[in-house]
C-alpha cells in the first residue's frame, strides 16, 4: 500500500502543502493547468527558498501583478468591508500568504463556490477533495458563528488564492495516486493571531473546531503555523494520526512557507513510499494474515426518497470517510417498496456520518451498532499498460493470493484519458499483473 506521510512540525498551510507535492516530483505543469481551469485571473509563481537551512518549494499565487504578503505587514488589520461573520483567517500571523488582499467584494458562499469547482476542467475525484475540504471549513465557521453553513461567507478563503490553494491541493492528492494520508502530530505554533473579530490566541477558532480528534501541540515560533485551510486538508485527506510508518521511501518533498525563523525549518515534508509493514505481512510465512477490527454499522430505511437523491448521498458519505455505502431493496409497511441504506464506518466517523443521512435523506431515524469484521491481508502492486500504470489491489491468506482487481479509478481515468474502453483497461491491467507474477 503506497502511503504520504505528513510531518507537520511547522505546521501545514494551503501553499505548503502545494509546495511539499511539487518538491517531491508533482509536475508544475499540473498545477499551472489547474489554475487556468478555475478561470478565476490567477496565475503561480515557484520558486526554490531556503529556510533555515533547507532548501524548499515556495508556491505564491499571482493575481492582478500582486502578490499576497505575510499578514504582519499589515498590522493584521481586517479588510474594511468585512462583515461580522462568516471570515476565514486563512494565513495566519507571518507564517503564510494573507488573502484580504484580492478578496471577492462580498465574499463567496458555499453555493458558488462548489459551482466554480464544478464548472472547473479537473477530474470528479479532485472536485469531490476540493468541496468537502470547502465544506469542513464552512462548516467550523458555522459552528464557531451559529449561523447556518449555506449563509457562511468565505471572505478570506473564498478569495482566489485560497481558491487555488485548495483546489490544487485536491489535484495534487489525487496525482499522487497513494492509498492513504497519514500525518504527524500537529505544531500549531504560539502567541496571538489577528483575525477580523479580533486577537485570537493561537491555533484560530475555525482550526480549533477543524483539529478535533486531532494529536497538536505548541512549540517553537511564536507564531500561526496550522492555517485553517490547512487544519481542513488535513481533516480531509487524513485517516489516521501516527508517527512515521514502516515504509520504503520512494520520494520526499519540502514545502515553505513564507517566513525564515531563525533555527526552525518553517516547512512541511511529505515522504512517500510502500509501507513494508503490509508488505510483509503479505509475504509473512504461515499464520491466517487475517485481521479483526470494529467498524460502525449504520441503517435507515428509505420509502420516499426520490432516487436520484440516493446516489448524491453515498457519494456525500464516502467522501466524508465511510467504508462502504450499498441499498438493499426492502418490503416496508404499508406495503410499499423501499431501499435499507448501509453505511460502513470507523467508529471515530459514525456521528459526522448519521449527520449526513440525516441532512441529506428523508429519514427521521437511523440505527448504529458495531460490529467486528475480518480483513485480508493486502497490498498494492504498479503496473504498466500501454495506456498508462496502473495499480493493482492483491489479497492473501496465508501467504496466497486469493484476490487481485486493477484500481477502478486509475482505469476510469486512464480511458477518459484515452478515450479506449474502460474494460480495455481493466482486462489490460490485470494481464501485465499475470505477466508479472509468472517472471
Amino acid at each position: 500500500m503506497r502511503i504520504a506521510y505528513l510531518d507537520c512540525f511547522s505546521g501545514i498551510s494551503g501553499d505548503m502543502f502545494l509546495g511539499a507535492l511539487l518538491d517531491a516530483g508533482l509536475p508544475p505543469k499540473l498545477f499551472e493547468e489547474t489554475v487556468t481551469a478555475l478561470n478565476i485571473g490567477a496565475v503561480l509563481e515557484i520558486s526554490r527558498v531556503n529556510r533555515s537551512g533547507i532548501s524548499a518549494t515556495k508556491v505564491d499565487v499571482i493575481v492582478d501583478g500582486e502578490k499576497d504578503s505575510p499578514r504582519e505587514s499589515r498590522a493584521g488589520a481586517p479588510a474594511p468591508h468585512e462583515p461580522a461573520h462568516g471570515h476565514e483567517h486563512h494565513h495566519g500571523e507571518g507564517h503564510h500568504r494573507d488573502s484580504h488582499a484580492h478578496q471577492h467584494p462580498h465574499g463567496r458562499g458555499l453555493t458558488e463556490i462548489r459551482e466554480i469547482v464544478q464548472h472547473s476542467k479537473i477530474s470528479d475525484q479532485a472536485k469531490a477533495t476540493a468541496i468537502a475540504i470547502f465544506e469542513k471549513l464552512g462548516a467550523a465557521e458555522s459552528k464557531i458563528h451559529n449561523v447556518p453553513i449555506e449563509k457562511i461567507h468565505f471572505h478570506e478563503v473564498g478569495a482566489v488564492d485560497a481558491l487555488v490553494d485548495i483546489v490544487c491541493a485536491a489535484v495534487g492528492a489525487d496525482a499522487l495516486r497513494v492509498n492513504e494520508f497519514v500525518c504527524s502530530p500537529l505544531n500549531v505554533g504560539g502567541g496571538t493571531v489577528n483575525c477580523a473579530h479580533g486577537t485570537f490566541p493561537v491555533p484560530a477558532p475555525a482550526t480549533v473546531e477543524l483539529l478535533k480528534g486531532a494529536p497538536v501541540y505548541s512549540s517553537g515560533p511564536q507564531a500561526e503555523l496550522v492555517t485553517p485551510t490547512g487544519a481542513a486538508i488535513v481533516a480531509t485527506l487524513v485517516k489516521r494520526f501516527a508517527e512515521l510508518p514502516a515504509m520504503k521511501i520512494e520520494k520526499t518533498g519540502y514545502g515553505a512557507g513564507s517566513r525564515d525563523f531563525p533555527g526552525h525549518p518553517n516547512v512541511l515534508r511529505i515522504t512517500v513510499g510502500e509501507s513494508t509493514a503490509e508488505a510483509n505481512a503479505g509475504e509473512g510465512a504461515r499464520g491466517t494474515q487475517v485481521s479483526q477490527e470494529t467498524i460502525s454499522v449504520i441503517e435507515a430505511n428509505l420509502d420516499d426518497l426520490n432516487p436520484q437523491v440516493f446516489g448524491y448521498v453515498m457519494d456525500r458519505l464516502l467522501e466524508a470517510g465511510a467504508l462502504d455505502v450499498f441499498g438493499t431493496p426492502i418490503q416496508m409497511k404499508k406495503n410499499r417498496p423501499g431501499t435499507l441504506l448501509t453505511v460502513l464506518a470507523q467508529p471515530e466517523d459514525a456521528d459526522k456520518l448519521e449527520h449526513i443521512v440525516f441532512a441529506e435523506t428523508t429519514t427521521i431515524g437511523v440505527r448504529s451498532r458495531e460490529e467486528k469484521r475480518q480483513v485480508l491481508a493486502r497490498k498494492w502492486n504498479i503496473v504498466s499498460t500501454r495506456y498508462g500504470d496502473v495499480r493493482i489491489k492483491i489479497a492473501s491468506l496465508n501467504g496466497s493470493v486469493t484476490n487481485y482487481a486493477p484500481e477502478y479509478e486509475d482505469c476510469r481515468r486512464i480511458a477518459a484519458e484515452q478515450r479506449v474502453p474502460l474494460k480495455t483497461v481493466m482486462q489490460e491491467a490485470v494481464q501485465a499483473y499475470l505477466r508479472s507474477e509468472k517472471r
